[in-house]
């Protein structure tokens, strides 16, 4: 007996906490991923070392990079500031590829110094969640090579970006098919545990797709601007369909078992993730159609398909109003009993950030002066979530509290239990 926990090795329990006990061992006051484990030790080392970060450091840390990213590219399409503001949000660029090439070269080594630790994620069903952080990060990079890269290395930016779409997508299509194949053949899930995370591995297409339509008008040959149309257009289909079911089934488990831990509040806001990037999709592949389908024999789509991504982005923002109010009620709900700061509090970013990017879209196609204004709002509150999780992240990494994998604790993975019934 742990606190009000029974904890049981290798077996299941007949009676006693609702949710399978090997999650319950979890210790995530820094994850998605509920806590409860009484007086559990953590699974940190004992050195404090750079060895002791790379192995404790896990991919849910790339949600920094979203998060950044996110804020620079909604900085820069203020209708105000002028050069002050582009240029604060060129350097948040800089510095965010500089902080995704920090993540990338401590999670390869990971892999290369402890790669029996970090295989365990496979089996984890919370952290592998995370894998679709690190394509989505590497979109807003691409991204940025469109909004501030001409000026620093003229056309040579939109190559970098094109290459590095196309490995986006390559780890957008493996991700948004492997988790959930991890999820039901090694994984334990129950209904009552769920929560948005679900959603990321699956919403890392569409923001590819999102990403390639920004990267379509600076193309100069017609049969590759076809072909990123066409790709986008898949990759929207790949992605957003499985998404906006997930929301159903994530709303159902809500209604039945009410909200998830306080803890895990900011997984709330990942709703507005496929919602906002399922309408910027639509928008921005909308808008590339003239210059996509010239010379071709679908050029008499054109307009049709402009038109469809219009109204389509339209019905999608609004549906993430309901999502944006929900999320909110939620927050606040958790913050009257203390709401604890974990790496999952990057999930207030980007979600809002792509919701409003198309916010954005919608905004310069209508010129609609509702769509600008709110715009403008959602973007001076992500400012404001993005500067105080940036805040609590420094602290944490200061006092390297935050350096710790969920999935090194011995049954946090079905494996583990399964090893010990064979005892």
């Amino acid at each position: 007996m742990v606190g009000n926990h029974l904890i049981f090795r290798g077996s299941r329990p007949v009676s006693g906490p609702e949710r399978p006990v090997f999650l319950e061992i979890n210790m995530s006051a820094f994850d998605f991923i509920p806590q409860g484990a009484g007086g559990m030790r953590r699974a940190t080392h004992e050195d404090r070392g750079l060895r002791s970060i790379i192995r404790q450091f896990t991919p849910n840390w790339f949600a920094a990079t979203m998060g950044t990213g996110i804020l620079a590219l909604d900085l820069n399409q203020l209708p105000f500031g002028g050069a002050p503001i582009h240029d604060a949000a060129m350097l948040l660029w800089l510095g965010n590829i500089g902080l995704f090439a920090l993540f990338s070269a401590l999670y390869a080594a990971r892999w290369v110094l402890f790669p029996r630790e970090a295989a365990r994620i496979f089996g984890h069903s919370a952290m592998s969640m995370f894998f679709g952080t690190i394509p989505m990060g590497l979109a807003t990079i691409i991204n940025g090579f469109i909004a501030f890269g001409l000026p620093l290395f003229g056309p040579a930016s939109i190559g970098i970006a094109a290459t590095l779409w196309w490995i986006d997508v390559a780890l957008s299509l493996v991700i948004g098919l492997g988790v959930p194949v991890l999820m039901i053949t090694r994984q334990d899930h129950a209904i009552e545990r769920m929560t948005a995370i679900w959603l990321l591995p699956v919403v890392a297409a569409e923001v590819a797709a999102a990403s390639g339509a920004q990267i379509l008008p600076h193309l100069s040959d017609p049969g590759m601007a076809f072909a990123f149309e066409m790709i986008g257009y898949a990759l929207w289909a790949y992605s957003v369909p499985t998404a906006l079911g997930i929301l159903v089934i994530l709303l159902l488990r809500m209604i039945l078992h009410r909200l998830p831990p306080h803890d895990m509040a900011p997984s709330s806001w990942l709703a507005l993730g496929p919602i906002g990037t399922g309408a910027l999709g639509l928008l921005l592949l909308g808008a590339d159609a003239g210059s996509a389908f010239a010379g071709t024999g679908l050029a008499p789509l054109t307009q049709a398909v402009q038109a469809i991504g219009l109204v389509g982005g339209v019905i999608l923002w609004g549906y993430g109003i309901w999502w944006l109010s929900f999320a909110a009620i939620a927050t606040l709900r958790s913050l009257r009993d203390h709401l604890p700061f974990n790496l999952g509090w990057w999930g207030f970013t980007f979600p809002l950030g792509v919701y409003t990017a198309a916010t954005f879209a919608l905004a310069g196609q209508t010129d609609f002066a509702l769509f600008r204004d709110a715009a403008i709002g959602l973007t001076l509150s992500l400012a404001t979530f993005w500067a105080v999780v940036a805040a609590r992240t420094l602290q944490g990494v200061w006092r390297r509290s935050l350096f710790v994998a969920p999935c090194l604790i011995h049954g946090a993975i079905p494996e583990d239990r399964l090893a010990a019934d064979m005892v």
